[in-house]
């Protein structure tokens, strides 16, 4: 049950996700907005999760009410999907875009924590109950693709909701941190300034920025890219369904990667891969080229994601497992997807595709040669926490 329960509550989250994150843009298209609006909403998410992942999770840790914390987050979130198809104005929508982003931020980090505890000494199958969010991505969204095709995008939020429900049932089964072990305040805070005060948590963290800016030009402009390639929209969804498949093996043997190679030798791999990935999109002439680099993914966001969620719980002061995941994925997909996605966008409207994909396979590169040096000058004495 330790892995079935963090491996089933993936499943039910990611096929929400599946519903509702392709479609938000159709929406606000739909809704009337310019691109300039759309790219503000849009813009604006990594920097609020930036701020709510680290913001909740702390909290959770000082109170030890992570299960509490997350059965609000969740029901906020549904309740606010199911009021966003009711409105078409941009304020009103952007107000509940930015609630639904801060509530929904800390909601994959709490579940992480609650995998790797409940994995206990097996906390290296990580990757096979993270497996579960994959699958249910790449099921969910051919489904999610049907019913509004036939219904209209409102199906979408339903779905997202419907989804997130059964998530919240099955959260109630998660275990965390006993209560007996959370953390006070003056403790709590102590930590947090511990885990930014080690050098290689914060060559780690750095790595991770660097890593996050690339895989967001990745996801954030492929579908752009490919109508430059003059791609039609099947190959479009060819290419997130190729790139979703690409991530099973990896998950399934990431506790052997994880032995053989280190959580910070995984990340190492995984950002590499990624300047590399974003180089070959760079070389390609024809559609049929993105969609055979796509298979890369597997080495790059699951590498990436695996490899930090192991160092966090690895290296986090006690009873701040928790806030060691909130900082990952904040700097992940807040600064990083952040600075990747303005950075990104900057070099595409002045350049191209072709160019933005080779300048940031340049920059995270050569990033790579300059950091990952470092951890190995790093003795085992400072890799570990005090």
């Amino acid at each position: 049950m330790r892995k079935a329960i963090p491996f089933a509550f993936f499943f039910l989250y990611f096929a929400a996700a599946a519903f509702l994150v392709p479609f938000l843009v159709l929406y606000y298209r739909q809704a009337g907005f310019s691109d300039v609006q759309i790219s503000l909403l849009v813009g604006a998410s990594p920097l609020i999760a930036m701020v709510g992942a680290p913001l909740w999770t702390n909290l959770a840790d000082r109170s030890g009410r992570h299960r509490l914390i997350m059965s609000l987050t969740i029901v906020g979130v549904i309740a606010v999907a199911l009021t966003i198809p009711a409105l078409h104005a941009l304020l009103p929508v952007a107000v509940l875009i930015a609630l639904y982003t801060f509530l929904n931020s800390p909601i994959v980090a709490l579940s992480d924590s609650a995998a790797m505890h409940m994995l206990g000494d097996q906390r290296d199958h990580y990757g096979r109950v993270r497996l579960g969010g994959t699958v249910g991505w790449a099921l969910a969204a051919p489904l999610a693709g049907l019913l509004v095709q036939a219904n209209g995008l409102h199906m979408a939020f339903w779905g997202f909701a419907g989804f997130m429900a059964l998530a919240l049932l099955v959260s109630q089964r998660l275990s965390f941190v006993s209560p007996a072990g959370a953390s006070p305040p003056d403790h709590a805070r102590a930590g947090a300034q511990i885990l930014l005060r080690n050098r290689r948590w914060l060559l780690f963290l750095a790595m991770a920025f660097v890593s996050g800016c690339g895989l967001a030009v990745i996801n954030s402009y492929l579908f752009v890219y490919l109508q430059e390639l003059n791609a039609p929209a099947s190959v479009m969804g060819l290419a997130l369904t190729l790139g979703t498949l690409s991530e099973l093996p990896v998950l399934f043997y990431a506790d052997r990667l994880l032995k053989r190679m280190g959580a910070f030798g995984l990340l190492t791999l995984g950002m590499g891969m990624t300047g590399v990935r974003l180089l070959l999109f760079a070389a390609v002439s024809a559609p049929a080229g993105v969609l055979l680099f796509q298979i890369l993914n597997g080495l790059t966001f699951p590498a990436v994601w695996v490899a930090g969620v192991s160092f966090a719980y690895k290296h986090a002061p006690p009873g701040l497992s928790a806030t060691a995941q909130g900082l990952f994925s904040a700097t992940v997909f807040g600064f990083g997807a952040a600075a990747g996605g303005l950075l990104g966008g900057l070099l595409l409207g002045a350049a191209g595709g072709r160019a933005m994909y080779a300048t940031m396979g340049l920059l995270v590169l050569a990033s790579l040669a300059l950091l990952a040096p470092l951890g190995r000058r790093l003795s085992p004495a400072q890799a570990e926490l005090p």
